[in-house]
């Protein structure tokens, strides 16, 4: 089965100093300021924190689930996936380690880390 917004809440909600906002009818997940998860406004792509030097490599071994984002955001750590091509469990790892990207390291082994 796809994994859909509904599944991706469901591990992002629970995460302690992370909230769910919408901004112009998308939804977000923010540490703070920082956005950390966010949706296409169809909620069929998921973009999340993910090292900049590490996501050419993630992008090129499995096009197709990853891509780059639009170019004006390259400049972020950042990649989006469609979410129907995800598995539930790697939906979960890629969630709890984007968040780890912008909470203090104390925070991890509250995220399941």
């Amino acid at each position: 089965m796809p994994v859909t917004i509904a599944d991706v809440r469901a591990v992002a909600a629970g995460l302690p100093r992370s909230y769910e906002a919408i901004v112009r009818d998308r939804v977000k997940f923010r540490v703070g300021s920082i956005v950390w998860l966010a949706f296409n406004p169809e909620e069929t792509e998921m973009g999340f924190a993910f090292p900049k030097e590490e996501r050419a490599a993630l992008v090129a071994t499995e096009p197709d689930v990853f891509f780059l984002p639009r170019p004006s955001d390259l400049r972020f750590n950042w990649v989006e996936c469609h979410l129907d091509q995800l598995a539930e469990e790697r939906m979960r790892e890629l969630v709890l380690d984007a968040r780890c990207m912008v909470v203090p390291q104390k925070l991890w082994s509250i995220a399941g880390r």
